[in-house]
């Protein structure tokens, strides 16, 4: 595959690398090809693709009538898992577990060429094995299939063999080119715009520069699993940045941003240089800001060091949580059997009253309580009393008093946006960033992605939202990184979330802001549900518990910009969901 050099834009007037886009009009047989920007011929013939495999491992997998269009399996091939497929006849092989935590995408959506898995919702191109959809970063193996004498045989060459994801082909940094892309941030949005740079060719500088002191790491576990050790939640080693050319600054924060030099002022006055920028801070957790929310013992879980911190200070001791969100949530799950006790305030009757409903809000109540933790409702925290400087006591409006050691907000976040005051980015009056589905600011060269965007929500006929879920954070990361190497490319995604509550998963997707009525299939109190939520009698949004692949079922549908019915979720046959 040759490299050609191609200007970026007209306002910035620089040279890079990008690859020949004929390259991609004549994959090999297997429907994969590699992009290595720095070799020519990377797209081989037939004969070569057949050499590949000489030596490799073949198995008859079925029988050629075994699946019929639309229907897969997982098959053997040396002990190999792999998953079969079947789709306008012809059949694909790939690797069968996602690669986000390995989840079998053989339970999952399938829907024309790609495979949602059924626990969080990342996709797969069942030709190639790529990734399409988030989370999770690496795209899947993609195996040689054959068919003789109405026999499936499956092959996999040797390097492959153990093999479960594939790190896509990626180039690195030249030092013949100039040109800067700055990332402000070192979440989900930051590394998969740095990594679709790499993997479309570019070859400039990309500098991550983060306030965590640690690169890009897995945070949505940071609420379920308080007392992770780093080196499993990282989600890429310093050898991989190192390997690809990513500088990542730790424990740098940006303060200014000035946008007719191109230029950002770090905290310790220094001044960073860029070409284009991308904007991915994030949000904050929202503080109490009762009387005592000083004191030594309260806390706000925001970094790596908070949730080791919570977990250490909470262990045999009494913990407050302030606030029945989803972090809040997740936090009182985890402490069940790890502090003496675990109390909870809430504003509303039952947690998730406005994003779930009551009846699950309150199914999720009783789990908790079950494990001893105390509800405390429609109340909220006037002061936090303490003694020589650290928390005794909780204080609430009702009059109540709870015995406290730890205090623990999680009310709310804040747009990590108050470094823009002065600069000529638009911010919206909620503190985020607005952005177009490009993921464009107002400001030529100046791009935004993850929870501090406000931007145009595709399903919901491009109404301007600001959605903090991980798996649309790595969508926008994408859709930035192509669209600053002026490859146009729109933000579609369906937003898609989980939370995790005693072990126990509930799915979400779509955006049910606003919604009027919910529809439910199964039985709440049984804790295996499939929840709709409709707005002008079409589902907006769903949720489950022990329901799968409905969610992910769903989620495709609405990706393909299928509207679902009200009369649709009433009906007894839900066939049109292949459950």
């Amino acid at each position: 595959m040759q490299c050609e050099n191609s200007s970026l834009t007209k306002s910035t007037e620089v040279q890079w690398s990008i690859c020949n886009s004929k390259a991609s009009s004549n994959p090999p047989n297997n429907g994969a090809f590699t992009c290595d920007p720095c070799f020519d011929s990377m797209n081989p013939n037939e004969a070569q693709d057949q050499a590949e495999y000489l030596g490799a491992v073949t198995a008859m997998v079925c029988q050629e009538d075994d699946l019929t269009d639309g229907q897969m399996k997982v098959v053997s091939v040396a002990d190999q898992k792999v998953l079969l497929v079947r789709t306008e006849g012809q059949y694909s092989a790939v690797g069968s577990q996602c690669s986000h935590y390995n989840a079998p995408l053989v339970q999952g959506a399938l829907i024309g060429n790609r495979v949602r898995c059924p626990f969080h919702g990342a996709c797969f191109n069942i030709k190639t094995g790529d990734i399409e959809e988030y989370p999770g970063l690496d795209s899947l193996p993609c195996h040689k299939v054959n068919v003789r004498d109405g026999k499936v045989y499956v092959s996999i060459k040797k390097q492959a063999l153990k093999q479960t994801r594939r790190v896509k082909e990626m180039c690195s940094v030249s030092p013949n080119i100039t040109h800067t892309i700055l990332l402000v941030g070192g979440g989900p949005a930051a590394l998969v715009c740095a990594e679709t740079l790499r993997q479309n060719c570019y070859q400039g500088r990309i500098v991550m520069v983060t306030k965590d002191s640690l690169p890009p790491y897995d945070k949505p576990k940071l609420s379920k699993a308080l007392n992770e050790d780093s080196g499993k939640i990282v989600l890429r080693s310093r050898e991989f940045f190192q390997q690809y050319g990513i500088e990542v600054q730790l424990e740098q924060e940006v303060v200014n941003v000035n946008t007719r030099d191109r230029a950002v002022t770090m905290k310790d006055g220094s001044l960073l240089r860029y070409d284009q920028l991308l904007i991915a801070t994030g949000c904050r957790a929202r503080p109490l800001s009762c009387p005592g929310s000083d004191l030594t013992g309260v806390k706000l879980l925001q970094r790596y060091e908070d949730a080791k911190d919570i977990h250490a200070s909470c262990l045999g001791h009494k913990a407050v949580v302030v606030g029945t969100s989803f972090i809040g949530m997740e936090v009182a799950s985890y402490l069940t059997n790890k502090a003496s006790s675990v109390a909870i305030v809430g504003t509303t009757k039952y947690p998730y009253e406005r994003s779930l409903g009551s009846q699950i809000g309150h199914m999720t109540m009783q789990m908790l309580e079950e494990r001893n933790v105390k509800f405390y409702m429609n109340d909220t925290v006037t002061e936090i009393r303490g003694e020589n400087g650290s928390v005794k006591e909780v204080l609430l409006k009702s009059g109540t008093v709870l015995e406290a050691d730890v205090v623990i907000a999680g009310i709310g976040v804040i747009p990590n946006s108050d470094f823009l005051v002065g600069s000529e980015v638009e911010i919206d009056s909620r503190k985020a960033v607005v952005v177009d589905k490009f993921m464009r600011t107002n400001v030529a060269d100046v791009f935004s992605a993850g929870d501090v965007t406000s931007f145009p929500l595709t399903i919901r006929g491009d109404q301007r939202v600001n959605v903090g879920h991980w798996q649309m954070s790595q969508a926008q990361g994408r859709v930035a990184a192509l669209n600053m190497l002026n490859k146009p490319t729109k933000i579609e995604s369906v937003p898609f979330f989980w939370t995790v509550l005693l072990g126990k998963s509930i799915r979400y997707a779509g955006y049910g802001e606003g919604y009027t009525e919910i529809i439910i299939k199964g039985k709440v109190e049984e804790r295996k549900f499939l929840a709709f939520y409709i707005k002008d009698d079409v589902v907006v949004a769903a949720a489950s518990l022990m329901f799968d692949p409905a969610v992910a079922r769903l989620a495709e549908l609405m990706a393909a910009g299928q509207h679902i019915t009200k009369a649709q979720t009433q009906a007894e046959d839900l066939s049109w969901l292949q459950m």
